[in-house]
């Protein structure tokens, strides 16, 4: 059988500065029709640009130097723009990350899908249009043809773009971080669309992601990338449950599974970071971070050896590791941390409210109709006690950030009371005094919009120390440093100096250095490596133990909610559906929201088995939210009118589980199974 994709020895640099930058080195792979291949590694590790040289569409700056590319068994290098250009679209598609950057905002979906049909007539072609957004799933796919890119759902955005790269039928899809940006709840949903249509077309598919339960869920084999090589590839059962590569043991015992608590389990996170594509090691690419290096791995580049049938691996140690006489993971990382004892509480919620009016458009203005108001927050009670976590999750629109801007003081009213170690904190930042500042930090998503570009890292750092503390001492700043696992050089760096995961260390750092009781933390892993992801993860939970700080933990992603957190809220347009303690949260009874959210999550263990839960259209708008049950309108356990006309009760379960539902726990308990079934990790 002729491989729909075949790469062979494949090389692609850069020319940059001074010299070419190798991007990918060597690299080969097959992926058969019908196979879903996936392609992971660290940012850096070469797997966009090993997609983009696929696609005969790298920037102008790379040039691919060696190797051969064929679709299909046409080879594809040397073939001028002219020539390639019947082949993308007809042999080769490809799905963004970014569904809004790569759709016209100027033109409407179906203007954009009927352009596929130049050959057929305007009514045929818009005819055929209608008809890719049926067979994607989207409802009412008439209006949505008549939509612009701007009025639709980031999930229907996504959807657009596959009936676009399907349109034609291809050979090969390359989807490139398809559903990064969507919610847990919509991935999956898109996720099922996805392997349905490459299951019905035999599309060939190169699935590049950062997320390994996506890989471990999705794909049929898997290619392992690190620093421009590749490193292991295999059968996904084979990466997944015997990884003969430290870099592949790395990746996974970097990530928290479904279910595991840091009571428990301490991450292995990988040291060190990814080496600059500038300076390469001259022999081994992972040496200088691996647990088991020995002097040949510093001598020479090891050969990609074959490690049966089907699968490789670069490593000269893999048959030690195979036999078991090495174990190639990461140190052991520090014992399970206990459970705090302090009853004193660090924050009290009561019946807090957040509303934004919405701006008027000039003809409400001329009629001088009254603002419409948005209630993100709605009625929420919440308590965190001293040194423990309390995790925040929903989709996007539920109600988490503005929550976290309430408490930090950076809305212009809220109703309510929020207590910070017992005293009544006023609405706006600007009214709260010094020591409540010191008191109250925030950690972002992005450490960018917390470091100063212009000011080092020691400068970062000694402005909090001055204005919350009154110190003024440079040995404070190395402690910090010391403190997130720094070294005191790195004061004199600026934020542009840093890697991402640096960043976040330092911007925790700049937290911490006012000494505070309570640190609020907003998806502060969502953006980094998996590698990196487990390092600030242990790193916040060594400083909580070290200063009994309390952490308010928003996130969309469960795992790692339910990995930091003692106590689990989850929140549905403005309201909390449920609060569990954070070992009861995977076991049922579950509000039906929460048991729609863990059976989206992409579970590590490709042999788990879960519940398909999915929930259809996407969350309603604030401004008109539903009445009686607000989850109502998507509910699949929705049980009659009650649902519609009523608030639910509040019902609490034997676990100590608090459910904002009609159903009674019991019936909830007696109807639901558990959601997923994994191994734990060894």
């Amino acid at each position: 059988m002729i491989p729909a994709l075949s790469v062979e020895d494949l090389t692609v640099k850069y020319r940059n500065g001074p010299g070419p930058v190798t991007a990918v080195r060597e690299v080969s792979l097959e992926i058969q029709p019908g196979e879903v291949h996936g392609l992971v590694g660290e940012s850096g590790s070469g797997k966009t640009t090993l997609a983009l040289a696929v696609m005969r569409h790298l920037p102008e700056q790379a040039v691919i130097t060696s190797g051969s590319i064929r679709v299909d068994g046409q080879e594809l290098i040397g073939l001028s723009p002219e020539r390639l250009r019947p082949i993308w679209g007809s042999q080769i598609a490809m799905v963004p990350q970014d569904p809004l950057s790569a759709l016209n905002p100027t033109l409407r979906i179906g203007k954009q899908l009927s352009e596929r049909f130049e050959a057929l007539s305007r009514s045929d072609a818009r005819d055929k249009a209608i008809e890719l957004l049926e067979m994607v799933q989207i409802a009412d796919p008439a209006r949505v043809a008549r939509s612009y890119p701007h009025q639709i759902s980031g999930g229907m955005q996504q959807r657009v773009m596959i009936a676009m790269a399907l349109s034609a039928e291809p050979k090969l899809l390359i989807l490139d971080e398809p559903t990064t940006g969507l919610d847990s709840t919509t991935e999956a949903v898109v996720l099922d669309l996805i392997r349905e249509l490459m299951r019905a077309r035999q599309t060939a598919t190169l699935y590049v992601s950062h997320s390994l339960g996506v890989i471990a869920q999705f794909a049929d084999r898997l290619t392992v990338l690190y620093a421009s090589e590749l490193v292991e590839h295999g059968s996904k059962m084979d990466l997944f449950e015997n990884p003969l590569h430290p870099y592949t043991c790395g990746l996974l015992d970097s990530v928290p599974r479904l279910g595991e608590n840091k009571r428990e389990i301490q991450l292995r996170s990988i040291e060190g970071r990814i080496p600059s594509l500038e300076d390469l090691p001259s022999a081994c690419v992972f040496a200088p971070r691996c647990p088991v290096v020995i002097d040949i791995c510093q001598e020479t580049r090891p050969a990609l050896e074959g490690a049966g049938a089907t699968r490789q691996v670069r490593c000269y140690r893999w048959e030690e590791t195979r036999a078991g006489e090495i174990d190639p993971r990461q140190p052991p990382a520090p014992p399970p941390l206990e459970r705090p004892t302090i009853a004193e509480t660090a924050l009290q919620i009561e019946n807090l409210e957040v509303r934004y009016d919405q701006p008027r458009s000039l003809a409400e203005w001329l009629r001088r109709s009254p603002r419409q108001s948005v209630r993100a927050v709605d009625n929420v009670r919440l308590t965190i006690r001293k040194g423990e976590t309390l995790g925040l999750v929903g989709e996007s629109g539920s109600g988490k950030t503005s929550l976290a801007q309430a408490v930090v003081g950076l809305v212009d009213s809220a109703e309510g009371r929020v207590e910070l170690f017992g005293a009544e904190l006023p609405t706006q930042i600007k009214h709260r005094d010094r020591e409540t500042l010191s008191r109250l930090q925030m950690v972002m998503q992005n450490p960018d919009e917390a470091l100063n570009p212009y000011l080092t890292v020691g400068q970062s750092l000694s402005r909090p120390l001055a204005l919350l503390r009154g110190i003024h001492s440079e040995e404070e700043v190395r402690r910090l440093l010391e403190g997130v696992r720094l070294p005191p050089e790195y004061a004199d760096r600026y934020p542009a100096q840093l890697s991402a995961g640096e960043k976040q260390r330092v911007a925790i750092a700049r937290a911490f250095a006012a000494m505070p009781g309570l640190v609020l933390l907003d998806e502060p892993v969502s953006s980094l490596d998996v590698s990196v992801q487990a390092s600030i993860l242990n790193l916040l939970n060594r400083l909580q133990t070290e200063h009994g700080t309390s952490l308010l933990l928003i996130s969309h992603d469960i795992s790692v909610v339910g990995y930091m957190s003692e106590t689990v809220g989850v929140l549905y347009l403005g309201q909390l559906m449920e609060l569990a303690p954070s070992e009861n949260l995977f076991d049922p009874p579950y509000h039906p929201y929460t048991e729609a959210l863990l059976s989206a999550i992409p579970l590590l263990d490709p042999k788990a088995t879960q519940e398909r839960v999915r929930l259809r259209g996407g969350i309603p708008s604030s401004l008109e939210p539903p009445s009686g049950c607000p989850f109502h309108t998507r509910c699949p356990r929705f049980i009659g009118d009650i649902c519609i006309e009523q608030t639910p009760p509040w019902q609490e379960d034997k676990t100590g589980k608090r459910i904002f539902c009609h159903i009674p726990v019991s019936d909830l308990r007696r109807e639901q199974g558990q959601v997923f079934a994994m191994r734990k990790r060894e």
